[in-house]
């Protein structure tokens, strides 16, 4: 409710900031409207023509750029295909990351993206950065830009840079294919950049070995004893534990059937619950093998085994855990929440310095929103940039055949294929469970 309340407020303040502007005709020559968008300009862009200077070296990335943008799009294109055949077989329940507020990336909308500073600082760099590379790739090519600035919808939805519109009709096959995948590389390169500093920061923090439970087992001993989550065992049968291996040995010594005295704090109060053990569950010792002591049905928070998944994130493994910490709800992916969320589990390790934390969400946010966008804008289809790169190649491809007539019924199809494939991704949830 209180996300309503304001969402309403920043509403009503939008709908009588540009009525203000229309009726009085302020700000008209840097304020103006598309529909329900409010356009935010300014025409002085001389910082762009800064770069000029550097203009082989700014080439040679834009086509490195054109170069990782064509790999992208190839990959994206192959996922949603994958992804729609997926859909199709396992018929997915509408919830989740399907609900239609989880489809776009909209902090505190979206409920896996939080509206904090880190969040919204790193959305509005991926914005600066996307455009700022179009720019600057604009005067590297020799195309005027006429204008910059934001597009606001209620809140900013976007950055733009307006390039002169027979300028770049001018120009056209790779010099036009490094203006528009410029933004795309800028937001991957930088999305590198944060994820290689995120790890190293994250690397940097000593994983403290506390038996801090996490969870508790539904209908296990500790569940049915009232044992609370995000709680610190202090006591067993009144000997003080500190590590989880402290725990560990005194259970060892325990059989099924068997009552113990379990003293947690939990938020700094300290309370004793009587949990009566039980044999190990047989799907558990399937796996670690089989236990004669008594078993109490909860999991600790394991700051070391976190720390080490970051360590691997540079695998391709690692990396697509990276990609879904913010939505992952398995046990092991809660546990990485510490990571992007601000969570309890903070207080399981030493960290090096002050607002540790806040830096490694900054840079978490700065490199999950930046890669995700920039290999979003990268799929073949108009009006993305990698739709106008792909119609920028099919054109080069076509055209000394004599067949560039086909090219934009070429784009065409790609672009409406792809956005079908996007579409059922969402609406097949709800129409397979009509």
């Amino acid at each position: 409710m209180d996300w309503l309340l304001i969402l309403i407020a920043l509403i009503l303040i939008y709908i009588l900031a540009a009525a203000y502007v229309r009726m009085t005709g302020r700000f008209s020559d840097h304020i103006s409207f598309y529909g329900p968008i409010m356009m935010i300009k300014t025409s002085k862009v001389g910082l762009f023509d800064r770069f000029r200077p550097y203009s082989t070296l700014l080439r040679a990335y834009g086509t490195f750029g054109v170069v990782m943008v064509v790999i992208a799009a190839v990959l994206m294109t192959l996922m949603l295909v994958l992804s729609f055949r997926l859909t199709l077989i396992v018929q997915p329940e509408p919830t989740g990351i399907y609900k239609p507020q989880n489809i776009l990336l909209l902090p505190g909308i979206n409920e896996y993206v939080p509206s904090t500073f880190a969040v919204w600082f790193a959305f509005f760099l991926t914005l600066a950065v996307h455009e700022f590379g179009h720019g600057v790739l604009c005067r590297i090519e020799n195309i005027r830009v006429k204008s910059a600035g934001l597009l606001y919808a209620v809140i900013p939805i976007g950055a733009f840079v307006e390039p002169d519109e027979e300028d770049a009709e001018r120009v056209h096959g790779m010099p036009k294919a490094r203006m528009l995948g410029a933004g795309i590389t800028n937001n991957i390169v930088l999305g590198v950049i944060c994820f290689i500093s995120f790890i190293v920061i994250v690397g940097m923090a000593t994983p403290l070995n506390t038996p801090a439970i996490y969870g508790v087992y539904e209908g296990g001993p500790a569940n049915s004893a009232g044992v609370p989550t995000q709680s610190v065992i202090t006591e067993i049968d009144g000997i003080d534990v500190s590590t989880r291996d402290d725990v560990s040995a005194l259970l060892n010594q325990t059989l099924p059937g068997e009552t113990i005295d379990l003293t947690v704090d939990k938020d700094g109060v300290t309370t004793e619950y009587p949990v009566t053990l039980s044999e190990w569950p047989q799907e558990i010792t399937d796996q670690i093998g089989p236990r004669e002591s008594g078993y109490m049905g909860i999991y600790y928070y394991d700051a070391g085994a976190v720390q080490g998944i970051v360590g691997q994130m540079f695998s391709p493994i690692g990396f697509l855990r990276f990609v879904t910490i913010p939505f992952d709800m398995s046990i092991g992916g809660q546990q990485l929440k510490v990571l992007a969320f601000t969570t309890p589990a903070t207080a399981y390790y030493e960290v090096p310095f002050p607002m540790f934390w806040e830096v490694v969400h900054l840079l978490f946010w700065s490199a999950w929103i930046n890669i995700n966008v920039g290999i979003f804008n990268a799929i073949p289809m108009v009006p993305l940039d990698g739709g106008y790169i792909l119609k920028e190649g099919v054109d080069r491809l076509l055209q000394p055949r004599g067949l560039g007539r086909y090219a934009q019924t070429i784009v065409f199809v790609v672009s409406w294929l792809l956005l079908s494939m996007m579409i059922g991704l969402i609406v097949l949830p709800y129409l397979l469970h009509i």
